[in-house]
């Protein structure tokens, strides 16, 4: 096992100490996010009841294949603990995330939770968020225009692509522009303004959530 994967998993299996029997759960995408459902599906498998709110299609898939039972919002408005990776945190704990392109259903799940623990590798740790492009969701019918509009801002959009070299489309059949803004100076300002930007869904920026960031690093766990 690689370091950085060490560390992933030292930091999931640190976060399911915040999980008790009956809670509902906000179940995160991503790569730590995962090794977290597997970790969870083995104590469901124990006997610990809990139900969940998947943030991706792919979590969704996994959480299944690991037995843990699933809701929707149509059961439930509001969530115990949503656990979660990210792409970047920086010294106020406001994130960058996704990476995965599961931005949008994140955000919306973070929202609703009551208590949001992220989980990283010691690599995820900046100084200043930036160095990871921001992912910009936009809707298909403009990304060309709203793309201009980022570059007006010193973003450097990139069109994302899939596997299959088209554009990647969200689970909710959104685009994402990748922008490289570099060293983001004041994080609230730039999400102000893209949430002011018509034609964006929603953007990796996320600000004011005040989570517990777990993370791996060496052979331990840093609580912050």
């Amino acid at each position: 096992m690689t370091e950085k994967n060490q560390e992933k998993r030292l930091a999931a299996e640190r976060s399911l100490q915040y999980v008790h029997d009956g809670m509902c759960l906000g179940l995160g995408s991503g790569s730590t996010a995962a090794i977290m459902l597997e970790l969870l599906g083995q104590r469901v498998r124990d006997g610990l009841r809990v139900r969940g709110v998947p943030t991706s299609i792919t979590s969704r898939d996994l959480a299944q294949r690991e037995g843990i039972p699933l809701i929707d919002f149509h059961q439930v408005s509001q969530l115990d603990l949503t656990i979660d990776g990210a792409d970047e945190v920086d010294p106020k704990l406001n994130l960058i995330k996704g990476g995965g392109g599961a931005l949008l259903r994140e955000k919306i799940v973070a929202s609703l939770s009551r208590h949001v623990v992220i989980i990283v590798d010691s690599h995820k740790q900046v100084p200043q968020l930036g160095a990871f492009p921001l992912p910009v969701e936009v809707i298909q019918f403009a990304w060309k225009p709203l793309a201009e509009r980022l570059a007006g801002l010193g973003g450097k959009p990139v069109l994302r692509l899939g596997k299959d070299g088209l554009p990647y489309r969200t689970d909710e059949e959104n685009y994402i522009l990748d922008c490289a803004f570099g060293p983001i100076d004041d994080p609230v300002a730039l999400a102000a303004c893209l949430d002011a930007m018509p034609g964006v869904v929603d953007h990796g920026l996320f600000i004011g959530f005040h989570p517990t960031v777990i993370v791996g690093r060496g052979d331990d766990t840093i609580v912050i």
